[in-house]
C-alpha cells in the first residue's frame, strides 16, 4: 500500500496511491459510508486516524485499494496525481530520530571508525519538506550537503522490543534527504545545529507499507545532483540494521506511531570528497530508494 499527503487549500489531506489515481480518503469515506457504512466506516480520514487506527482500519484501506482495482467502486474522490501538490508523507511525527555513520563505506570516506553503538541525533518538525518543495539555504551557512537515507515510520507503540520482533512495529518506509550544513554540524560535539535548518528533511513522496517493501536491508539507494549520480549503494551496507535500530531506540525511549527514524546515508556525500563543491541555490537533489519512488527538491536562497 502506498500512502501520501496532498494539499487542498491550506489543508494537507491523506491520500492512497492506486493505478487508477490518488484516493482522497476522507472524501471517499464520506461518499462510501452513505451506501455501505458497515464496510467503510473504519477508513481513517487523516494521518492521526491512520496511526491511531487498529489493524481493521488498515485492512479497510487495502479493501478500498482492491475495490478500485476491480472497478467495484469509483467516484470524484479519485484524483490525478499530476494535478496534486504533495506534502511530506508524514506530517506530524512526535519524534524525528536520525542515525549517523551507519554505512560502512560512508564511515570510511568520513575518516571515522565504524561506531560500535548507533550514533543518534535528532531533527525537528520545522525540517520537514515535501517532494517538489524548494529547500531554502540560509545566508548564515555555505557548506551544504545532501544525504540520501531510508526513513522508517513506526506503526505501533514500541517500548523495549527485541530485535527479532522489531520489524513488526514498522508501518512502512520512505525516502529521506538529511540535508546538512557541515560547518554548523561541528560547532560543538552535538551535530544538531547543522541538521535541522528549515526544510532540511524532505520526506516522501510516498509512505510505502512494510508488506510492500519486504526486507529493508536489500534496497538500492541512490542520489543525483543536477542529474549526476553521487550516491549509489544498498541498505545491505548498513552497520546497524533497521531491526537493530528500532530495538536499540525502544530501550531508551518509547517509540510512538508516526515517529520517523532516518537510518543513515551511504558513501558519496560532498563531505567525503577531496574537492568540496558544496550545494548552492539552483541545484536539484533527487533521492531514489528501491520501491519508494523519487524524492526531488531544488535548492533556493532563503528570503
Amino acid at each position: 500500500m502506498i500512502l501520501l499527503h496532498f494539499r487542498s487549500g491550506q489543508e494537507l489531506r491523506l491520500g492512497l496511491k492506486t493505478p487508477s489515481g490518488i484516493v482522497d480518503i476522507a472524501a471517499a469515506r464520506t461518499a462510501l459510508v452513505t451506501t455501505d457504512a458497515d464496510a467503510w466506516a473504519a477508513l481513517p480520514t487523516d494521518e492521526a486516524g491512520l496511526f491511531a487506527g487498529d489493524q481493521a482500519a488498515r485492512e479497510t484501506l487495502t479493501q478500498l485499494e482492491q475495490s478500485i482495482h476491480t472497478q467495484q467502486v469509483s467516484g470524484p474522490w479519485l484524483l490525478r496525481e499530476e494535478d496534486l501538490q504533495l506534502g511530506p508523507c508524514v506530517i506530524h511525527p512526535s519524534k524525528i530520530i536520525c542515525i549517523g555513520l551507519n554505512y560502512r563505506r560512508h564511515a570510511e570516506e568520513s575518516g571515522m571508525a565504524a561506531p560500535t553503538k548507533p550514533v543518534v541525533f535528532a531533527k525537528f518538525p520545522n525540517a520537514l519538506a515535501a517532494s517538489g518543495e524548494p529547500v531554502p539555504l540560509s545566508k548564515h551557512g555555505h557548506a551544504y550537503d545532501y544525504e540520501a537515507e531510508l526513513a522508517v515510520v513506526i506503526g505501533r507503540q514500541a517500548k523495549a522490543v527485541e530485535e527479532a520482533d522489531a520489524l513488526s512495529y514498522v508501518l512502512g518506509y520512505c525516502n529521506a534527504n538529511d540535508v546538512s550544513e557541515r560547518e554548523w554540524q561541528v560547532h560543538s560535539s552535538q551535530w544538531l545545529p547543522g541538521k535541522t535548518f528549515d526544510k532540511f528533511l524532505p520526506l516522501g513522496p510516498y509512505l510505502v507499507t512494510a508488506d510492500a517493501v519486504g526486507d529493508p536491508q536489500r534496497l538500492a539507494i541512490r542520489c543525483w545532483v543536477n542529474g549526476q549520480l553521487r550516491q549509489s549503494s544498498s541498505t545491505a551496507d548498513m552497520i546497524f540494521s533497521v531491526a537493530q535500530i528500532v530495538s536499540y531506540l525502544s530501550h531508551c525511549m518509547t517509540l510512538e506511531p508516526g515517529d520517523v527514524i532516518s537510518t543513515g546515508t551511504p558513501e558519496g556525500v560532498i563531505l567525503g570528497m577531496k574537492e568540496k563543491h558544496w550545494l548552492a541555490a539552483g541545484d536539484e537533489m533527487v533521492v531514489e530508494i528501491e520501491k519508494l519512488g523519487r524524492l526531488t527538491n531544488r535548492l533556493i536562497n532563503a528570503e
